[in-house]
């Protein structure tokens, strides 16, 4: 509703200056037009004159006397209003309406007396068919806040990454992709013309700085204001304006005529005659000067045509110069030529300007000041040559008369540091067909290119003309040149500074590329071709020459040492090594080893000269002393690659081993066992004796975490027992104090814990639960000792034998699940006892059969 409201209040100035841009010649780019008929106005003509008025500079009074002495009446206001008002209304329920767009105009904007640019007039219509439009343009970004390369709009980063690289032509899929990577660029860039993005950034419009110092070539017109400031024994300021005869008037003087004139000279005219009232003004030894300053500088009007992109007149400041007006007009269009636009004033060109010179020089000498009425035209682009491939700004570029390819090149900013510049294909067009043309380097600097040539410039190749290599066992490993002093073997070894002291001399390998550039494996004796005993061998271009070391050429040897060491593996073996040195490397003996019965087991090596029945691993055994002294035999007994050595523990030897005694003792706690004889019966004698209370019958044995069901009080009424274990490291004896309940639960009628009675037998337990429920299998009654020992109802004949329940146990009933059926149904009975009696019936006739 704002903005609606706000729409209104600027109607009536609207609705003026339609009428006035439609017959006013201030606003007419070319011709003017005679008094339309309101009706007949459109909504795009209304939307399109109302950005012409924002970009006018006219008060509303001065529109409204522009309109009337048109001819324009309140009645054709009255119906410009009504339909307006009907234009808004309709927006209100539709995107993209004229009078909606103008409320927020483009990005180009431009201060001081510059104008809007007809490309601000079509910016909308643009976007939208560049929205709507289906086409990728990779090679237009617009954005100069995050403009990305050509490069980076096209290719990902992998794909940059492979085109930085030399390329290896030996992998024909390599090739392939670099070709295709190459025809994508080429692609992106037919659109892509160099310096097209120039009068696209937002920020660079060349716009004029109108704090500076008037320049002293500029000329006074009609609209611009100067200060006349008088200073000294006479004070006095006078600013005037320059009408439209090109005078200025101050007080009661005549007019003072000014236009054509540049500041200074005006200054002289206008202090001369103010001489007339101030006696010896600007004079030595008056006492009073004069000084005379440009204010407000006035608008012109200039015209762009030809190839631009948006041509018309504009309205700009007199201080504008042609990239200023460039500028608003979007530069030249797609055939518009960057080096040859003429600036026409009088009929008459004064200047050719070449944007290449600014583009690559920064050279602004014919960007000249524009005078009032000045044309700017864009001739036709008359040579444009592509360059795709290895330069530095592949893309589209105009030529001139005279020109050649190096300065093609020159505009591209050269090679890039991977460009094949040894021959230059180029795709020319003819008057029938396309030709190709080879460029050497030397015909670079006098090619004369034509219009639509096409240069690729290729990438060198991953391939040297004079390489040769060498690695392994050599002091300086690498690539050299295949040059004078070094062409042969030995020569190679010299300039690599010799080989190392590892090297392995009896055999050496040269990898070389036949003449099908398959590899093919040269073998060579190093060490006497180095020893001068044979002839060298002369190397070839792309030779890789191989030097072994000796551990390379063996498997890796290592000892190994296991059982009482502190850090058991294996070792590397080094020649003289001895069985105290592998002690030491595993950080020595362990505590408890023993220092007799050392093992040694070595492999018997024969390399196929031995009997497959001969013993193939050979066994020492020997002592050692513990300090590993060199006097020592066995410290010194000497290793073999491969060697284990195995140290035992000491048969006398053993770490301390703990029992726990907790519940009812005198001294519960852990305790040594000082040797292996003793048993679960003497452990009351360890814990100090029992204490009142304590019920042995519940004693639990754990061993290993887990319960041992014993008879504590049995073992100790009869040590002799064989239930009396020895005891052994970490068990646990835990006492409790007596529990004088009984617990039941299972398939009883009321599972409960009761009190335990001494004369109580299981049944009169189970009655005090109420009895067995009816899911309950009474066979399958058993008793839980405190202990963890659980004991089952017995049956002799026809007696059922009761387990004895103790303090603290639980009794538990069996049941049937849920569910489940209990015993047979009448049918499963009748059925059973009919396939018995069919069963019995068979067997009864065969048996009749057999005796006949």
């Amino acid at each position: 509703m704002k903005l609606l409201e706000k729409t209104r209040q600027k109607f009536l100035f609207v609705i003026l200056l339609l009428f006035c841009f439609v017959n006013h010649a201030a606003f007419a780019q070319t011709t003017t037009q005679g008094k339309k008929n309101v009706e007949d106005l459109t909504e795009d003509q209304i939307a399109a004159f109302y950005q012409k008025a924002q970009a006018s500079g006219m008060s509303e009074a001065q529109i409204e006397k522009a309109a009337i002495a048109q001819g324009y009446t309140a009645s054709d206001i009255a119906k410009m209003r009504e339909k307006i008002n009907n234009l808004t209304n309709s927006s209100n329920s539709k995107t993209g309406n004229k009078l909606e767009a103008q409320e927020n105009p483009g990005k180009r904007v431009t201060n001081g007396k510059l104008s809007k640019s007809k490309k601000e007039e079509n910016k909308n219509g643009i976007d939208s068919k560049e929205n709507t439009s289906n086409k990728d343009d990779l090679n237009v970004n617009k954005n100069s806040n995050g403009k990305k390369s050509i490069e980076e709009q096209i290719f990902t980063t992998e794909e940059r990454i492979f085109l930085a690289q030399p390329l290896n032509v030996y992998n024909e899929s390599l090739v392939k992709l670099y070709k295709e990577l190459q025809l994508k660029r080429s692609l992106a860039l037919e659109k892509e013309i160099f310096g097209s993005d120039l009068f696209d950034v937002e920020s660079l419009n060349f716009e004029p700085d109108l704090k500076i110092a008037t320049p002293s070539n500029y000329l006074l017109g009609p609209e611009d204001e100067l200060n006349i400031d008088i200073f000294g024994d006479v004070l006095d300021n006078f600013k005037v304006k320059v009408s439209t005869e090109g005078t200025v008037k101050i007080l009661n003087l005549s007019p003072i005529y000014v236009n054509g004139l540049s500041i200074e000279a005006a200054s002289n005219r206008i202090i001369g005659r103010l001489r007339q009232l101030y006696q010896g003004l600007n004079k030595p030894g008056s006492g009073s000067s004069a000084q005379v300053t440009l204010g407000n500088v006035r608008s012109i009007k200039v015209t762009l045509t030809g190839e631009v992109k948006f041509p018309g007149s504009y309205t700009v400041s007199s201080l504008a110069t042609v990239f200023n007006a460039l500028y608003l007009a979007g530069g030249p269009s797609t055939n518009g030529s960057y080096r040859n636009i003429r600036i026409i004033r009088a009929n008459k060109v004064i200047r050719t300007l070449d944007l290449y010179d600014f583009l690559l020089k920064a050279d602004q000498k014919d960007n000249i000041h524009l005078q009032d009425q000045d044309i700017i035209r864009i001739s036709d682009y008359e040579t444009r040559v592509e360059l795709i491939g290895e330069v530095k700004r592949p893309m589209i570029f105009e030529t001139i008369k005279g020109e050649t390819l190096k300065d093609v090149l020159r505009f591209a900013g050269g090679f890039t540091n991977k460009a094949y510049t040894y021959s230059i294909p180029v795709t020319r067009n003819t008057s029938r067909e396309l030709k190709l043309l080879n460029i050497t380097q030397d015909e670079v600097s006098s090619f004369l290119p034509q219009n639509g040539d096409k240069y690729v410039i290729g990438a060198i190749i991953e391939r040297f003309e004079n390489r040769v290599e060498i690695e392994g066992a050599v002091f300086r490993p690498g690539m050299y040149a295949l040059e004078s002093g070094v062409n042969t073997v030995k020569e190679l070894i010299k300039r690599a500074e010799g080989t190392r002291e590892d090297a392995f001399l009896n055999r050496a390998t040269i990898t070389r590329r036949q003449e099908n550039f398959e590899p093919q494996i040269i073998s060579i004796d190093l060490g006497r071709i180095l020893r001068g005993e044979m002839a060298d061998v002369p190397l070839q271009r792309e030779d890789i020459i191989k030097v072994f070391t000796v551990s390379s050429l063996k498997e890796k040897r290592t000892v190994s040492v296991f059982g009482e060491v502190n850090q058991e593996g294996e070792f590397e073996f080094k020649e003289g090594m001895k069985v105290g040195d592998l002690i030491l490397m595993a950080k020595g003996f362990k505590d408890g080893a023993s220092y007799s019965k050392l093992e040694l087991a070595r492999r018997v090596v024969t390399h196929g000269a031995g009997n497959i029945y001969d013993e193939k691993i050979d066994i020492k055994t020997f002592n050692i002393d513990g300090n590993l002294q060199l006097s020592d035999e066995g410290n010194q007994f000497t290793l073999t690659p491969f060697d284990i050595l195995s140290i035992r523990r000491s048969p006398d030897y053993e770490d301390q081993r703990y029992i726990s005694i907790q519940g009812m003792v005198n001294y519960p706690g852990v305790y040594a066992l000082k040797n292996n004889n003793k048993r679960i019966s003497e452990f009351a004698d360890l814990a100090g004796g029992l204490k009142d209370g304590a019920f042995l019958e519940g004693a639990q044995f754990y061993r290993n975490t887990e319960v041992v069901g014993i008879d504590l009080k049995e073992i100790m009424q009869n040590p002799n027992s064989k239930n009396n274990m020895y005891l052994m490291a970490m068990d646990s004896i835990f006492i409790p104090r007596i529990n004088q309940t009984v617990k039941l639960s299972g398939a009883v009628q009321n599972p409960i814990s009761v009190t335990y009675k001494e004369k109580y037998i299981l049944d009169d337990y189970i009655s005090e639960a109420g009895g067995f429920a009816s899911n309950a299998i009474k066979k399958l009654v058993y008793v839980k000792n405190p202990n963890g020992i659980s004991s089952k109802t017995k049956k002799f004949l026809f007696f059922k034998i009761y387990p004895k329940v103790l303090p603290g146990s639980e009794i538990i009933v069996e049941g049937i699940p849920p569910g489940a059926k209990k015993g047979l149904t009448t049918a499963e009975v009748i059925g059973l006892t009919s396939s018995l009696a069919s069963f019995t019936f068979t067997i009864i006739t065969l048996v009749n059969q057999l005796s006949k």
